[in-house]
């Protein structure tokens, strides 16, 4: 009867370079680890306005660009989580990253498995994570780091409009009266709704549907936007 699989030295030691590296950031206990096949993102894939290129792409399910590359690995922590890409391990922390979403779904429900974000690291270079056609555990990681960003960030950012700050998601803003985004603005007793439709952010204002700033896509974590609003327009800053 054979007993499992040692780990082989490299993997031992990308063990060992992960786990420092967390400790270094203090992303506390490590909650899930999701293997990956790491492939370089072509010119054309890049999704968000802005940003020169991609430093790659992680893909978990089967590839689906003929540039395949080593083996990539995502760890996620309370704190934060780690990709180990390519040699290299980019941390990550809730706190400070701004997470971009690439085809959001209509209606937008932040709860749902995505396919496709990037994630800035704590040294502000981008990764994108993309789940394959049959997902390969999508439906845990992606809203799990939605949810984890959302507890990170937004009380912090409750709090900074509380004191009378404007905050900034993209092209839209935010103050403790109102939001808006070019010629259009409401205050929140305004605001019924926002939703995504035809791949931008729309706010329902008094009845009548506003698109707001670019696509969704160009939007740094939307799914903390939409729980702003939802705060704010039914209770405010209480």
């Amino acid at each position: 009867m054979t007993g499992p699989m040692r780990p082989t030295r490299g993997e031992e030691l990308l063990l060992a370079k992960i786990s420092a590296a967390a400790g270094r950031a203090y992303l506390g206990k490590r909650r899930a680890t999701h293997t990956a096949v790491a492939y370089t993102a072509p010119a054309h894939a890049v999704p968000v306005r802005g940003i020169g290129s991609l430093l790659a792409f992680v893909l978990y399910g089967r590839p689906s660009a003929p540039q395949t590359g080593r083996d990539a690995r995502l760890d996620l922590y309370e704190h934060g989580m780690t990709v180990a890409l390519k040699g290299r391990i980019h941390v990550v922390r809730y706190d400070a990253t701004s997470v971009f979403e690439e085809g959001t779904a209509e209606p937008y429900d932040p709860a749902r498995a995505g396919t496709t974000c990037t994630i800035t690291d704590a040294d502000g270079r981008r990764i994108t994570l993309h789940a394959g056609p049959e997902h390969s555990g999508a439906e845990e990681w992606w809203p799990g780091i939605r949810r984890a960003v959302t507890r990170a960030q937004l009380p912090r950012a409750l709090a900074a409009l509380a004191g009378g700050e404007r905050l900034a998601f993209g092209d839209i803003w935010l103050t403790g009266e109102g939001v808006g985004s070019g010629r259009v603005s409401a205050r929140w007793p305004q605001v019924r709704r926002a939703g995504i439709r035809e791949g931008a952010v729309e706010l329902d204002i008094a009845g009548t549907w506003h698109r707001l700033g670019p696509a969704a896509s160009g939007i740094p974590n939307l799914f903390v936007f939409c729980a702003l609003v939802e705060r704010l327009r039914t209770d405010g800053l209480r």
